[in-house]
């Protein structure tokens, strides 16, 4: 953290470097993004919503293991640069199902790894991004709480992919190409679950709310901590804070810690409160919440639209590299008639319950003489 811009003004007091405010550090001011910002379009239709709902393709070729009930899938004896346009479909619509998906010992590179997600839409490019396909993902062992004194973004928290832009991103992969024995975890959590797990009167009253998402913090943390600067200006956008999956048509709470910083509809101290609750619902959230160990040769694949992640830091040795690849999603959007992961599964338990004529009848306890 030396080539921080407070570092640079040490207190005569504390002999601690003095917090910069972003309006007072140059160079945050003097930085001109080379870039516009980018205005809504309409991505291609997603490939999740050609799949067949039984995967059958996919799984003749994979075996599936689920890693807990509510997120997080590996697929096993396959390899994702095999598979052609039908199984990279139903591996979408895994994703969208499951959150996140992992795979083992792949023999992707990087050529192969932009082919293959080409498949899935127009690949998307990070504010921080140098090329036009790809962005190369390190490890972190600095101490993200001591940096939130001196740089605003939380780079160590929960988020998803640039959700602050008008055109998030759908599915991003990550590809680990050098990685310590121990530590560089990354941690998923669905927010589909977290969304069930809020009380009927809280689900109605975010339904009806709007997230500030904002690129600020992390634009002014690129320049200052990572020293690369943004190719694109700040941006402010305001998107339901509940919102409809496209492909599933399930509600997933759209709130992350790493770029949401308000409620539109809200006063500033009432937002507070909300981010409040909504930093102890995600954190606490350990049965929708999976960590990954990786390897060399590990991927996964994951929504952006019903997941928020984190890299776990550490101290670990050696380093860390993976190449993620990402490609545009539709504009997010809240449709009330939807409904949530677990109204679905009562709703098609009481179905199928009702064809099975169960329904209304009850069994007769035997009563000890």
């Amino acid at each position: 953290m030396a080539h921080l811009q407070s570092r640079q003004h040490i207190s005569p007091d504390s002999n601690t470097p003095i917090t910069l405010h972003p309006h007072f550090n140059s160079k945050i001011t003097s930085h001109t993004p080379p870039e516009p910002l980018r205005e809504e379009f309409t991505p291609p239709p997603d490939r999740a919503s050609f799949a067949d709902p039984e995967k059958k393709a996919l799984f003749s070729v994979a075996k599936r293991v689920d890693l807990t009930e509510s997120i997080g899938t590996v697929l096993e004896g396959v390899q994702i640069s095999q598979l052609n346009g039908t199984q990279l479909d139903e591996l979408a619509a895994l994703v969208t199902e499951r959150g996140v998906v992992f795979f083992r010992d792949q023999d992707l590179d990087t050529e192969g790894q932009v082919r293959v997600f080409e498949h899935y839409g127009v690949l998307d490019r990070h504010p921080a991004q140098k090329d036009q396909k790809h962005v190369i993902i390190k490890g972190s062992r600095e101490d993200h709480r001591e940096i939130l004194k001196y740089t605003p973004w939380p780079s160590g928290d929960f988020h998803a992919d640039t959700s602050f832009e008008i055109n998030p991103p759908s599915y991003s992969l990550l590809r680990m190409e050098e990685h310590p024995e121990v530590g560089g975890d990354t941690a998923w959590v669905s927010q589909y679950g977290l969304y069930d797990a809020l009380s009927d009167a809280y689900k109605k009253f975010l339904d009806g709310l709007h997230a500030v998402h904002t690129s600020r913090l992390q634009y002014d943390t690129i320049l200052d901590l990572w020293g690369v600067g943004p190719n694109r200006p700040p941006i402010d956008t305001h998107h339901p804070a509940v919102r409809t999956h496209p492909v599933t048509g399930l509600k997933a709470l759209n709130v992350n810690l790493g770029f949401v910083t308000g409620f539109a509809e809200l006063k500033k101290v009432e937002s507070d409160k909300i981010l409040d609750f909504l930093a102890y619902h995600i954190h606490s959230a350990d049965d929708h919440y999976i960590r990954w160990k990786w390897a060399v040769g590990s991927v996964a694949m994951w929504d952006n639209r019903c997941t928020a992640h984190r890299v776990i830091p550490g101290t670990y040795e050696g380093n860390r590299k993976g190449i993620r690849t990402t490609v545009f999603g539709e504009k997010p959007y809240f449709d009330p008639a939807s409904e949530s992961r677990s109204e679905r599964r009562l709703r098609e338990k009481q179905e199928q319950e009702k064809g099975n004529g169960t329904i209304g009848s009850s069994e007769v306890a035997e009563t000890p003489a």
